[in-house]
């Protein structure tokens, strides 16, 4: 077992096979994990120091540098205070797309996914003009940048450092979009209307904080997370006003939403005037995603 097993970077030399590599990656972190949840940091973490392909990396049998042996003991060391394996590694990906992430951006989830995939259903004609309010890592915006033919994208968001890291994943991903410093509590841009306008807006109660992971809630932004408890719903009123304002006649609103606040974000819509007003799931059978057209 010893020379399987190492602790520091020189009881590594010895040990340079991936799958070694591997099997003290998953001794290492198995209280703290469950296994399928390690099964996926590996093959994270052996792409990331290897800069090759899991399966190339495996095969190959690559050697560990001192320096890939540093780097996987830090990272080892962070994912053992529950950081997340994004944020360690700086990039995760979205809608099959690299995104940089740090901890002023929210990490895009696979339900957000669904909500690019609804609109990208629902909209196929091409040059349509479209807002992303809460852009964060601009992970929907480019997204559509991405898949619409020829559209033209604007993304808002209240946090500076958010938009330097949007506008990197936005020119890594080479797409064009017009990123705004907006806080839409306050006042917006009024000089641009759109055919769809979009959010994945902050949603979670401040009482929803208990049944949190750990990791959520200590390393990543709570001003894109949380709400008061006493107004759940404060920025799908606000942007739902926004959208009467910009939307063109027949514009469509799509929002990601709490999955307890699906009828009531469903009839606020509604008591505003909009039609064709839809609630739809996530493939967990949560509800997850409204989407709703103006009434003109």
């Amino acid at each position: 077992m010893k020379d399987l097993f190492f602790t520091r970077k020189n009881d590594l030399k010895t040990v340079d096979q991936v799958q070694k590599t591997i099997s003290y990656i998953k001794e290492y972190l198995k209280t703290c994990y469950p296994e399928n949840e390690i099964s996926v940091f590996i093959r994270i973490i052996i792409e990331h120091i290897t800069k090759r392909s899991y399966p190339q990396a495996v095969i190959s049998g690559t050697k560990l540098t001192e320096e890939q042996t540093i780097l996987l003991h830090s990272i080892l060391d962070r994912l053992k205070t529950f950081e997340p394996i994004q944020y360690i590694i700086g990039e995760t990906e979205f809608f099959g797309l690299p995104f940089h992430v740090t901890k002023d951006v929210l990490i895009p989830r696979p339900e957000t996914e669904e909500l690019v995939e609804l609109i990208l259903n629902e909209n196929k004609k091409s040059g349509l003009k479209v807002l992303d309010i809460g852009t964060g890592s601009g992970a929907i915006a480019i997204a559509l940048a991405k898949h619409l033919e020829k559209a033209d994208i604007e993304a808002w968001d209240i946090s500076e450092e958010a938009l330097k890291i949007a506008t990197l994943n936005s020119d890594s991903n080479a797409v064009n979009i017009i990123f705004r410093n907006v806080d839409v509590l306050k006042n917006y841009p009024t000089d641009t209307k759109f055919d769809i306008i979009v959010s994945n807006p902050p949603y979670i109660l401040e009482k929803e904080k208990s049944g949190m992971d750990q990791n959520v809630l200590d390393y990543e932004p709570h001003t894109a997370l949380f709400v008061p408890d006493n107004n759940g719903l404060l920025f799908y009123d606000r942007i739902a006003d926004i959208a009467l304002d910009l939307l063109e006649p027949n514009g469509k609103l799509y929002f990601e939403i709490n999955q307890r606040k699906g009828e009531d974000t469903v009839q606020l819509v509604k008591s505003k005037g909009f039609i064709n007003v839809c609630l739809f799931q996530d493939l967990n059978k949560n509800d997850r995603m409204v989407r709703a057209e103006i009434d003109r």
